[in-house]
């Protein structure tokens, strides 16, 4: 699984927004990306595989080491590919932005990072609290255990936080996601119901929080528990207002990595529902945006019709501005 595929890939080299070596294009904007960040330092330890890492991955604000990142999906046991990282950017940063607040330069031990579909079906069938529509499956969560820190401690602050998914077993490691606020515990995980079942909790997410105008996002689909799905072929950009309802701004049709002609775009498997690219409209006022993606030749009327990305925000480009 790829979160950006070869054809997105391609088209981000074109735009100079993605480099072929270690470090980033002279064009790639030197911006924050995530609203949850680190120092871009990690020390890393993976309990199943035996990988370490401890270094840097970023340096600057958002300028990203190919090297390291592919050396963090091996630990995570993720398969990499130069410009798209199955490990999810925004996973590292929250797991970097959870050690810096509660033990700056801890081990982090991670018991589970990605897995692929088959084998979180494997082990939902050995009766293991693997949810269907896990997000270990996109790269989007990780089981951890930050040296010197309790792990109760750190379900209550993402609690707190109300950010991202987190469930505590009563043991030394803690779940940690980036996908919606939520909680649970081992009575409470809805693993084992039909809490998921026909797509009900089907979400799409861009690769950052913040971007600048005239560069390409990559959107995917998350949490998918039954196929074929069909995806209307145009997508709604609309502006976030501070008071009231969200305000269409342009409808546009991305491009798909893999989708048919017509109407409707099907998809019968997870990959193809990533590597989704987009050009931010250049000129487009600065503030927060999301993205409205709708479904078409729907099975399961439990599916929704439509669904909204999470928040991003438009910001300056610094670096035209020095």
């Amino acid at each position: 699984m790829k979160r950006i595929q070869t054809i997105g890939i391609i088209a981000l080299l074109i735009l100079g927004l993605v480099a072929p070596g270690n470090t980033a294009s002279v064009n790639t904007p030197d911006v924050r990306r995530y609203v949850y960040t680190g120092d871009g330092r990690l020390n890393l330890a993976s309990a199943k595989n035996k990988m370490t890492f401890d270094g840097r991955y970023r340096t600057g604000k958002g300028i990203y080491h190919e090297k390291a990142l592919k050396a963090i999906d091996g630990l995570f046991g993720a398969d990499h590919d130069p410009g798209g990282f199955t490990v999810s950017l925004r996973l590292i940063e929250f797991i970097d932005f959870l050690e810096d607040r509660f033990h700056p330069g801890a081990r982090i031990t991670i018991a589970s990072g990605w897995r692929s579909p088959q084998y979180n079906t494997d082990l939902r069938n050995k009766g293991k609290l693997a949810a269907t529509a896990s997000l270990h499956q996109y790269g989007m969560a990780a089981d951890i255990k930050i040296a010197g820190t309790s792990s109760r401690d750190i379900w209550n602050y993402i609690k707190e936080l109300g950010f991202g998914g987190t469930g505590y077993y009563q043991g030394e490691f803690v779940h940690v996601d980036v996908g919606p606020a939520r909680s649970w515990d081992e009575k409470t995980s809805g693993v084992g119901t039909d809490i998921s079942a026909h797509n009900k909790l089907i979400g799409v997410v861009t690769d950052y929080d913040f971007y600048v105008s005239g560069e390409t996002m990559a959107l995917r689909f998350i949490r998918m528990t039954s196929f074929p799905i069909g995806v209307m072929p145009e997508f709604v950009l609309e502006g976030v207002q501070k008071d009231g309802p969200s305000k269409e701004i342009v409808r546009f049709k991305p491009s798909f990595a893999s989708a048919g002609a017509g109407d409707c775009h099907r998809f019968s498997h997870m990959d193809p529902m990533a590597g989704i690219l987009w050009q931010v409209p250049r000129g487009i006022a600065l503030g927060g945006y999301t993205i409205r993606a709708s479904f078409c030749q729907r099975q399961w009327d439990e599916m929704p019709v439509e669904i909204f990305s999470p928040k991003f925000v438009v910001v300056p480009d610094t670096q035209k501005q020095n």
